[in-house]
């Protein structure tokens, strides 16, 4: 910008947007002084570099501002988790798969963790078919990031909404 720029001549554009053609950089800082504004190299690889004269402060503020609405726009995909037992009742496995639905709706990720008490480790077969259940009854709005497997005492899955 302004006096950092090192070349000897420059590709100009001027404030309205017009190529000037290539001039020497002691003559393009003039002009930029001239309409009170700042000489900014656009593409220093270029040969000649490319500069345009601009106001500086005005093109900082405006890339921020585009910087904070994209920010703004974005969804962040957090990771949600709904933890059963093996032995789980109708009622209480319909509440999770609904919860599990409304996350789903959100555009969230879903950890469903089985976890397995005492003797239960014996029957992991169990905690399984519980799993392949949630699968098959969310097919359609879920696909399967993570298979069912075992880490410890417990059974984790992953899923993500389609």
């Amino acid at each position: 910008m302004n006096d950092a720029i090192r070349s000897r001549e420059v590709r100009l554009i001027d404030e309205t947007g017009e190529n000037v053609g290539v001039v020497a950089t002691d003559d393009a800082l003039e002009r930029a002084v001239n309409a009170n504004l700042d000489l900014v190299e656009i593409s220093p690889d270029a040969e000649p570099p490319v500069c345009k004269i601009m106001d500086y402060g005005k093109f900082k503020f405006e890339q921020q501002k585009k910087a904070a609405e994209a920010r703004k726009k974005q969804k962040t995909v957090e990771l949600k988790e709904i933890k059963m037992r093996p032995s789980i009742d109708d009622h209480d496995y319909d509440v999770k798969v609904r919860a599990i639905k409304r996350f789903f709706d959100d555009g969230d990720k879903v950890k469903v963790t089985l976890r397995f008490r005492g003797r239960e480790m014996a029957h992991q077969d169990l905690g399984r078919k519980v799993l392949e259940r949630v699968k098959a009854e969310l097919e359609e709005i879920a696909k399967v990031e993570s298979e069912p497997r075992m880490e410890g005492r417990q059974m984790v899955m992953v899923l993500a909404p389609r």
